[in-house]
């Protein structure tokens, strides 16, 4: 148990870290400047309910600079302590797999978790600017979690299955979240198109670099770890 804690530690606070630095030069320009084309948006508006003014005046958010930066360093190394634990428990069950444990091994462990929290789910929602148009918060989520289940199943029926029918199961898993369709989102917004596919494809770089960094941290210093404890 020691043995996982602290490769969840260290593999997580690492892939945050990494995850906050590609942030910060990367993502938060773009969210900064999507900020502005609402702000110009909401300048030009002609009417607004006194309800809706009451409520963007009591509404907190963290200031720009240190204090921002702070909440997002950590969220971000909230994040890769989250998922360092269910990757490092998801390698560790398999003992066949966990004996012969490095970054190489943790790699591939890494790209799967991508594939199932990432890369799948971005096909139908891919990752969009704040101040996006989006379909229903519930709706999103339901598909979401309902598209990472059916990935993460279907890889482990096709790497692990052993017979021919379980991977062509699996495979039918994978595309049947993407065969039902995503909730669509209304047209329109404020923010470029231009400027959400930036966004979107940063983003889904962004994680792809994550769950590197955070695989092969973990595969190595599991593996380093065991080889101690032999």
């Amino acid at each position: 148990m020691q043995k996982i804690l602290l490769t969840v530690l260290v593999a997580g606070f690492i892939a945050g870290l990494t995850v906050f630095a590609i942030q910060s030069f990367k993502l938060t320009p773009l969210i900064l400047a999507a900020e502005t084309y609402e702000e110009t948006s909401t300048a030009q508006a002609t009417e607004m309910s006194e309800h809706e003014h009451h409520h963007d005046e009591e509404a907190w958010q963290p200031a720009d600079g240190l204090e921002r930066n702070a909440y997002r360093l950590l969220a971000d190394v909230g994040m890769g302590i989250g998922f360092a634990l269910m990757l490092v428990g998801a390698f560790s069950f398999r003992a066949e797999t966990s004996k012969n444990m490095d970054a190489k091994s943790g790699v591939l462990w890494g790209l799967a978790g991508f594939a199932v929290f990432s890369l799948a789910p971005s096909f139908g929602l891919p990752p969009e600017l704040p101040t996006s148009m989006a379909a229903a918060l519930g709706d999103r989520q339901i598909w979401w979690f309902e598209t990472a289940i059916a990935t993460a199943a279907a890889l482990a029926l096709i790497v692990f299955g052993r017979s021919n029918l379980l991977k062509a199961v699996g495979v039918f898993i994978m595309v049947l979240p993407h065969i039902i369709g995503a909730p669509e989102a209304p047209l329109g917004g404020a923010v470029p198109t231009e400027l959400n596919a930036q966004f979107a494809a940063a983003s889904i770089a962004t994680m792809a670099i994550f769950w590197v960094v955070l695989g092969a941290v973990s595969g190595w210093f599991y593996g380093k770890k065991s080889g101690k404890t032999a």
